[in-house]
């Protein structure tokens, strides 16, 4: 299998954080892909040899759809040689850019062929196989989209959420209130419209990604220099969360 992360154009930055690419071009090939929450919604686009299913679900995919937040663990599970990209979205976009309900579709998708521009945009995607013109037809695609609905966007829950990830997950909720200067109360209703998750579960959601980094790359000497470094209180407290969002134990996990 081949990856590459993509760093998205300008001109959609504001609302794409990083486009993934996936190709395989053995036809024998079984590939599974496990997906855990990090936060981000997105939009994939999908030619596969065989389809594309969605473990534990056992649904196949469209072409092209949007996904929600990913809270539980899922895996793709694809037969063949496969073509994948994948617009990670900041998720103050959902129902603003899609006109849906963003925790309708935490852990769950979107046709987006139910859209008249986007029907469009799956004959160009199809007209080519060229991964970097593809990238650049999804782009206009959402920047169209951005173009129409800008005046939509909710920006101080764009701020919030960069203030989430600028301080690893570990910052209260009043002190994010403070800073962009609204209530707790109607902080905490706009956010879950926008987003489809609390404030409070997104910012678990990032130290989770951080410590999920640092046991992949084996960063560690001992369990409990993850549990410190990423704000967790103690390390039962970090087991649980771990295995609420991967179906497995942190030591489990570094071990595979």
């Amino acid at each position: 299998m081949n990856f590459k992360s993509v760093h998205p154009d300008k001109s959609i930055s504001l609302f794409v954080k990083n486009i993934l690419v996936f190709e395989e071009a053995e036809i024998n090939q079984k590939t599974v892909l496990p997906f855990f929450a990090d936060g981000y919604p997105g939009l994939m686009f999908q030619e596969t040899q065989n389809g594309l299913f969605v473990s534990p679900h056992n649904k196949q995919m469209p072409m092209l759809f949007l996904y929600g937040q990913t809270i539980k663990p899922i895996e793709l599970i694809i037969e063949g040689k496969y073509k994948l990209i994948i617009f990670q979205l900041y998720p103050f976009v959902l129902k603003s850019f899609f006109n849906v309900t963003a925790k309708e579709i935490n852990d769950g998708c979107y046709d987006l062929q139910q859209l008249e521009n986007a029907r469009e945009t799956i004959k160009k995607l199809g007209k080519t196989l060229n991964c970097e013109k593809r990238i650049e037809i999804l782009s206009t695609l959402l920047f169209d989209i951005f173009k129409v609905k800008k005046e939509l966007l909710d920006f101080q829950i764009r701020q919030a959420i960069q203030i989430i990830i600028d301080n690893k997950g570990k910052i209260s909720i009043g002190k994010i209130c403070n800073e962009i200067n609204i209530t707790e109360r109607t902080f905490e209703r706009r956010f879950i419209k926008e987003v489809g998750i609390s404030p409070k579960q997104f910012s678990n959601i990032v130290q989770f990604q951080l410590s999920l980094e640092q046991l992949t790359l084996k960063d560690f000497t001992k369990l409990t220099d993850v549990v410190y470094k990423n704000g967790y209180a103690d390390q039962s407290h970090f087991i649980k969360i771990f295995k609420a969002f991967t179906g497995k134990t942190p030591k489990k996990f570094a071990d595979n």
